[in-house]
C-alpha cells in the first residue's frame, strides 16, 4: 500500500517546512519537496492524502498511561483495546504503558500478565515499563532480564507506603543497577511518610472531602522529594526522570540539577498546565473527577511549568492517563477523600490541549512536536523508528487541522470513563486523519483501525544519557 499525502506543512522538533510525504507500507519512503511526484502521481500511488492547510506530523508518544490498573480495589477503566482507540483518535500512536509489580511477585511473572492484557489487543503500537514495588535480590537481578526483553526503564515510588513506597535504601540499590546497565529509573516524587500522616491528621478532624486530597499534599513535599531523589541519582550516577512534575518548587529542583550537567529529566501533564486545585473544591463530591497524585495545584504553577517546557527543564508532556469512573469508582471515597482512586482521563486530549499552548504563544511549534513525539522516542529508546517523518521511519503520521474547533466532552470523547476533566473546553486545532505503521486508523469516516493492529516495541536505553 503507497499513500503521498501532499500539499502539507511538515512539523518536526527543528521547525516546519512545506513537503510531501510518501508512504510504502508500513514505512516512510520520502519526505520530498511539494509537487515532485507530479500529476500523474496517482497512478504509481494507492491514494492521495491531501493535507493542503494542515499540518503533517509524527504520531504523539504518551509515555506515561495506565491501562486496566489496579489501585484501592479498583480498575482504571480503560483497557488496552478502549484506552489504545482513543489514544489515536488524539494523535497518539504510541503509548507506553506501566507494567505494575506487587510486592511478593517476580518482575518477570508480572510483565508476563501485562502482555497477556496487551497482546492483541491495541490499536496503536505500545511499550512498556516496569513499576519496581519490591526491591530485592531477585527483583534487581530480574531488572537485566527485563532490559533484554526490551523494558529499559523502571518505576519508582517515593509515595504510597505499603504499596509502592521504597525506602531511601530501596531507591539507591535500583539506582546502582540503573547505572550498571544503561536503564533509568522513572521517580514518584512525593514524601509519601509525611503525607499518610498529614491525611491522617485531616480525617481525625473531620476534613474528608475531596480538596483535602491537594490539601494533604502541599508542594513543598513534592519539592522535597525531588530534592532528594536527584541526590540519590547523583550519588549512584543513575539517571533520573520525574514523572508528573507538578509544582514549581520540584521544577526548581530539576532545573538546577540540569544546570550542573546531571542526567536528570522531567515531564508534566496537561492537567496540570490548565486545571488546579479550585477544581477538586468543587460542590458536592464533583471534586472527585479531579484527585490524581501529585494533586492539582493553585493556579499560579501553570507559569511555571510553561516556562518550563519552553527552556526544557520539562523534556516531556505525557498524561498519567489512569481513568476511573465518577459513578462506583470515585465514589468509593465519599466518606474519606483517601478513598478515592488516584487518576484522571486524558490520553485522548493531550495533543490538541499541547496544541492550544502553540496558539497562546507559551511553546513554539517545534516544541509541540518535540514534547510530545520527539522527545519522548529518544529519552524511551524508539527513535528514529518513532517520533519523526523521515525516510525508513515508521508510518506514524498525524494530519492536524489547526484551524478546525471543538469543544470537548464526555458525551463525545471515546475514553471509556463517564466524565471528562475538561468538559466545555473550546479548543483550536484538531485531528483529521491518523496513520498508524502507514494504515489509516482515523479520518472522516471514524476509527478504521482494528484492535491487534498494535505491536508490542521493544525499546533500546534512552539517547540523551552522557
Amino acid at each position: 500500500m503507497r499513500t503521498l499525502i501532499s500539499g502539507g506543512t511538515v512539523l518536526s522538533s527543528t521547525g516546519a517546512h512545506q513537503a510531501d510525504v510518501l508512504v510504502d507500507g508500513e514505512t516512510i519512503a520520502a519526505v520530498t519537496a511539494p509537487g515532485v511526484f507530479g500529476a500523474d502521481v496517482k497512478g504509481t500511488v494507492d491514494s492521495v492524502l491531501d493535507a493542503t492547510g494542515k499540518y503533517v506530523m509524527p504520531g504523539g508518544i504518551d509515555a506515561h498511561t495506565h491501562m486496566e490498573m489496579p489501585f484501592g480495589g479498583a480498575f482504571s477503566h480503560d483497557t488496552f483495546a478502549t484506552g489504545t482507540t482513543a489514544a489515536a483518535w488524539g494523535g497518539t500512536t504510541t503509548i507506553i504503558d506501566f507494567a505494575v509489580q506487587k510486592k511478593g511477585t517476580s518482575l518477570l511473572s508480572t510483565l508476563d500478565t501485562w502482555h497477556g492484557k496487551a497482546d492483541g489487543n491495541c490499536a496503536i503500537d505500545y511499550g512498556f515499563h516496569m513499576i519496581v514495588s519490591d526491591v530485592n535480590d531477585t527483583s534487581l537481578k530480574e531488572m537485566e532480564t527485563c532490559i533484554d526483553g526490551g523494558v529499559t526503564s523502571f518505576k519508582m515510588f517515593m509515595a504510597y507506603p505499603g504499596v509502592f513506597y521504597s525506602t531511601d535504601g530501596e531507591i539507591l540499590r535500583a539506582m546502582h543497577k540503573a547505572r550498571e546497565t544503561g536503564s533509568t529509573i522513572m521517580m514518584h516524587a512525593e514524601n509519601g511518610i509525611a503525607i499518610d500522616e498529614l491525611a491522617a491528621q485531616a480525617v481525625a478532624e473531620g476534613r474528608t472531602d475531596p480538596v483535602q486530597h491537594g490539601l494533604t499534599r502541599p508542594p513543598e513535599l513534592e519539592g522535597e522529594a525531588t530534592s532528594r531523589a536527584i541526590a540519590l541519582a547523583k550519588v549512584t550516577g543513575s539517571p533520573l526522570y520525574i514523572v508528573h512534575l507538578s509544582a514549581a518548587q520540584a521544577l526548581a529542583e530539576v532545573a538546577q540539577a540540569r544546570d550542573t550537567g546531571q542526567n536528570v529529566f522531567a515531564e508534566t501533564c496537561p492537567q496540570y498546565l490548565y486545571l488546579s486545585i479550585e477544581d477538586m473544591a468543587k460542590p458536592g463530591f464533583e471534586g472527585a473527577k479531579y484527585v490524581a497524585s501529585p494533586p492539582l495545584r493553585d493556579k499560579s504553577h501553570q507559569a511555571d511549568l510553561w516556562r518550563g517546557l519552553r527552556t526544557n527543564d520539562l523534556s516531556v508532556v505525557s498524561t498519567d492517563h489512569c481513568p476511573f469512573c465518577f459513578k462506583d469508582q470515585k465514589e468509593l471515597g465519599r466518606a474519606d477523600f483517601r478513598a478515592i482512586p488516584n487518576g484522571m482521563p486524558g490520553v485522548e486530549h493531550r495533543m490538541d490541549l499541547l496544541h492550544q499552548g502553540v496558539v497562546a504563544g507559551e511553546i513554539s511549534l517545534a516544541r509541540w512536536v518535540e514534547a510530545c513525539s520527539t522527545t519522548p522516542a529518544r529519552m524511551f529508546g524508539l527513535y528514529p523508528r518513532k517520533g519523526v517523518i523521515a525516510p525508513g521511519s515508521d508510518a506514524d503520521v498525524v494530519i492536524y487541522d489547526p484551524a478546525a474547533r471543538q469543544t470537548l466532552s464526555a458525551e463525545t470523547h471515546h475514553m471509556n470513563v463517564d466524565y471528562s476533566a475538561y468538559e466545555g473546553f473550546e479548543l483550536t486545532g484538531r485531528v483529521e486523519t491518523v496513520l498508524s505503521r502507514g494504515s489509516i486508523v482515523v479520518s472522516a469516516d471514524g476509527f478504521t483501525g482494528s484492535t491487534g493492529h498494535g505491536r508490542f516495541l521493544s525499546r533500546d536505553l534512552c539517547q540523551y544519557l552522557n
